[in-house]
């Protein structure tokens, strides 16, 4: 099927994967199937044809956090999850194919927006009145709007440049702590959370662990996991300005209008 398609397009942008919902519970090789293997074979299937460019989706997680929350440099390689493994194993792959296609790599932010079901989470949370943070909530993330994220992929397929670049994709708001982003939900929801509590370190890590067995005893995939619960005390942090200057791209969206586009579309669809 990929054979018969990819000679009739000019690029590939390459998003498919499987996400941060943790279904290891129920097959611990899910993730290397269709992030690591998915994404060899449609690099196989580009080299057979005459493309203009590869742009390969990654994410922030193939880095692994920073220790100190300072930006993370594009080399660094210490994946602290699953997912961020297999992300990381899927761009050595196409890194590997860099001399024969023309490929770049892309590693956004944590990507929000309308439609999106994981970031939803934080919105229901607040919605039902619950302000949570894990250790004070001190933890810095970085953010990318959807519509963002999808015209950097755009500028990438025609930007100039070597093959084999890899870019950070997050908006210009700069790092954002785990407690300042859900008081951002609460403004765009414009809800005040009436009960706000910051849950210990080691309370989060039972809790994980709870929640793990009881989705291996129903085999069910979970989002709370010991390894989920350790990346939520973690640092994601990174600049774009590397790829604003070599792609020619500007994210237009800032976060607060961002999350209040999402606030009102998760109200209109009635996910809220």
């Amino acid at each position: 099927l990929l054979d018969s398609l990819l000679p009739s397009v000019d690029a590939v942008v390459h998003f498919a994967a499987e996400s941060h919902v943790d279904r290891s519970v129920r097959d611990s090789g899910i993730f290397v199937e269709t992030n690591v293997l998915g994404t060899q074979r449609l690099l196989d299937a580009a080299l057979r044809a005459d493309l203009k460019r590869f742009v390969h989706v990654s994410s922030l997680e193939a880095c692994g956090p920073s220790r100190d929350g300072t930006p993370v440099n594009v080399t660094q390689e210490e994946p602290c999850t699953t997912y961020g493994r297999s992300k990381l194993a899927a761009e050595r792959a196409v890194i590997a194919r860099k001399d024969k296609l023309p490929v770049t790599i892309l590693r956004p932010g944590a990507i929000f927006g309308p439609r999106d079901a994981e970031i939803l989470e934080a919105f229901k949370t607040v919605h039902r009145g619950l302000l949570p943070t894990i250790a004070g909530g001190t933890a810095l993330g970085v953010f990318i709007h959807a519509s963002d994220c999808a015209r950097a992929c755009v500028d990438a397929i025609a930007a100039d440049v070597p093959s084999g670049s890899v870019y950070f994709i997050v908006d210009d708001t700069g790092p954002v702590t785990q407690r300042a982003f859900l008081e951002m939900v609460e403004a765009a929801l414009d809800k005040r959370a009436l009960l706000r509590i910051s849950l210990p370190k080691s309370v989060l890590k039972q809790v994980a662990f709870g929640v793990q067995a009881f989705g291996k005893l129903t085999n069910k995939a979970v989002m709370l996991t010991p390894e989920k619960a350790n990346m939520l005390l973690q640092h994601f942090v990174c600049d774009s300005s590397e790829a604003q200057r070599a792609l020619g791209w500007k994210p237009q969206t800032k976060l607060r209008e961002g999350l209040r586009e999402t606030a009102t579309w998760y109200k209109q669809a009635g996910w809220l």
